[in-house]
């Protein structure tokens, strides 16, 4: 099996869609504030096996994993100068977290 590396995930910013938009594209409702699943600067490890952390959002997860994938096997993104780093963020179009992902 292919050597594979733990990673650390940290929270950057979680947005307010007040942010993000003068006016929202769409009703507001109760939920659009920024998100509960994570605190700001939260750091989050990723094991060796790649697989998702327990509480992590499963969204996210499955929006950044094309990352962790190519990190956690040694590779490195092509349009970031630094090695084993990656910033990325989940698809919530209203209020989207952005996250940090390292190899460790």
């Amino acid at each position: 099996m292919p050597d594979r590396n733990k990673l650390k995930i940290t929270v950057l910013k979680r947005t307010d869609p007040s942010e993000l938009f003068e006016k929202l594209p769409v009703k507001k409702r109760d939920w659009m504030v920024p998100c509960g699943v994570y605190e700001d600067g939260q750091e989050i490890i990723v094991e060796e096996n790649l697989r998702m952390p327990e509480g992590f959002c499963p969204s996210a997860w499955f929006a950044i994993y094309p990352n962790i994938r190519t990190l956690g096997f040694g590779g490195n993104l092509p349009y970031f100068d630094e090695k084993g780093l990656a910033v990325s963020c989940c698809t919530d179009g209203v209020r989207p977290v952005i996250f940090k992902i390292e190899r460790i």
